[in-house]
């Protein structure tokens, strides 16, 4: 499954400075169609990382990824 990123995604994390290859780990396995969130915490940072995204058939966009800051999670 191919994975694309959106402008706006591509933004975001090099403005939090946040590794393809994190956004990668977090959404490989995630099989369910549709528009879906993850909030999960990384090593690396002090706030847990949250990504939206929408999978199809044959690839899943990154829509978002940015660190979620204290009281929103």
């Amino acid at each position: 499954m191919e994975i694309k990123f959106s402008r706006h995604a591509r933004r975001r994390m090099k403005l939090y400075k946040i590794p393809k290859d994190i956004v990668f780990d977090l959404v490989k396995h995630e099989k369910n169609l549709g528009k879906q969130t993850i909030v999960k915490p990384v090593k690396g940072f002090t706030y847990p990382l949250k990504i939206v995204f929408d999978v199809t058939d044959s690839f899943v966009i990154i829509v978002t990824a940015y660190p979620l800051k204290r009281g929103l999670s």
